[in-house]
């Protein structure tokens, strides 16, 4: 049978890289970041020197130039066998969610300017999208950005935003019209926004999982922002995310995908040895129903996330397409919130083992919220169906059921072809 997802002898001479990288520079330190919540920024600049960091970033400014995603594929399926989830989860905030901007929509300037430091991780970002009150649902978001000469004033909050502490700066998604209580598609902007007077991070959060990975509020009392910080065109912040969703929704269904397959091959190894009884767990026949189950789980959401790959590779991963690959493999590729931790028992509990991380990444559902939480996820199928609300509603009445002579109830005298009884 052909593998799930196929990799060329140039992928596996990057994961060779990328695996000596984690053992010596990642992995044997990871359970002292987790107790700290806090990774050193050394740990960056290794990446970078190892050639990990920026690989969609062309030559010209530093990067590798490899917007193949099957390299990034391959880096998250390293840093899983070894349990360094919270690093994984810190990189793809960078390379998922502030590079693909600067990228697209920065000018050749803002390329120079930061690009090369994210390439040698002398540059650590965040993006800084979701407000308290404001997630999924960004028309929401009340950061404002007043323009004043050749700067931007920036004033709110912003959470949930991972390496908010650690990052030398963040993607901001700011309200630049004022007017309506509620934005419009032409009321907001991005800015990259870099640490000065007024940037003020807030106490760490402490997560369930991913303990590694800082996570705090950012606050913006009266921060210049430099007018030449504006990423892409004033007003299109809104047309901007929706256009790089894809890319992050992917990496969250590859992640799903990655943690899946990395914890169910665990767990087959281990019922191998464990003896209970006198037997060997792997032969006890609900065992292996539910190994299996679990395998077919993993694999079936290996396929889809590898054409998934295949689309974005090809600059056809839609918005609603990437959103139905992010729910199938954050809901149906995680066997283990049903069996597989259940196999470990006693060893789940220790945070040092890597299917406790990966359990550690499940319960605090990452993979369900981020990128848009489920429901929001499914509106884009909803509407790519074209299954929109309709205007005007049609349902049968009975005559003292007209909708304008309710009350008091009484017959409809209205002349026939009355449409009193359509319900808007």
């Amino acid at each position: 049978m052909r593998p799930t997802i196929e990799f060329t002898e140039d992928h596996e001479l990057f994961r060779e890289a990328a695996r000596e990288f984690i053992t010596h520079e990642v992995a044997a330190h990871y359970p002292q970041w987790e107790r700290e919540h806090m990774m050193p920024r050394t740990v960056w600049t290794a990446a970078g020197e190892a050639g990990l960091l920026g690989l969609a970033v062309p030559e010209e400014y530093g990067g590798a130039g490899m917007p193949d995603y099957r390299y990034q594929l391959v880096l998250t399926q390293e840093l899983a066998a070894k349990g360094c989830h919270g690093f994984a989860l810190a990189v793809h905030l960078q390379q998922d969610l502030v590079l693909p901007y600067l990228l697209a929509y920065g000018t050749k300037e803002q390329k120079q300017q930061w690009l090369p430091a994210m390439v040698t991780g002398e540059l650590v970002t965040s993006c800084a999208f979701t407000e308290p009150g404001a997630g999924s649902d960004l028309r929401a978001c009340r950061t404002t950005a007043v323009r004043e000469g050749d700067e931007f004033i920036l004033n709110g909050q912003k959470t949930f935003i991972g390496s908010g502490i650690s990052a030398d700066a963040a993607l901001v998604l700011a309200r630049t019209e004022t007017g309506s209580t509620r934005g419009g598609s032409g009321s907001f902007s991005l800015f990259m926004v870099e640490k000065s007077s007024g940037y003020t991070a807030g106490n760490q959060l402490d997560k369930l999982g991913l303990r590694a990975s800082d996570t705090a509020e950012l606050f913006f009392d009266d921060v210049r922002v430099p007018a030449q910080n504006l990423v892409g065109e004033l007003g299109e912040g809104l047309r901007y995310v929706k256009e790089q969703l894809p890319q992050a929704r992917l990496a969250i269904a590859a992640a799903s995908a990655v943690i899946a397959r990395t914890t169910v091959e665990a767990t087959v190894s281990y019922v191998k040895e464990r003896q209970v009884f006198g037997s060997r767990v792997a032969d006890f026949q609900n065992t292996r129903f539910k190994l299996v189950d679990a395998l077919m789980a993993a694999e079936t959401t290996e396929l889809y996330v590898s054409r998934a790959i295949d689309a974005f590779n090809a600059g056809a991963l839609s918005a609603a397409e990437a959103a139905k690959v992010k729910v199938f493999a954050s809901e149906n590729a995680l066997p283990y919130h049903r069996y597989v931790p259940a196999a470990f028992w006693r060893l789940r509990l220790y945070i040092e083992h890597p299917v406790a991380q990966a359990f550690s990444c499940r319960t605090s559902a990452p993979q369900f919220f981020w990128g848009h939480e489920r429901g929001a996820a499914r509106y884009y199928w909803f509407r790519s169906a074209g299954l929109t609300r309709p205007t005007t509603t049609l349902r049968k009445v009975s005559p003292y059921d007209c909708s304008p002579h309710r009350y008091p109830r009484q017959p409809c005298t209205s002349p026939p072809g009355c449409t009193c009884h359509r319900v808007r």
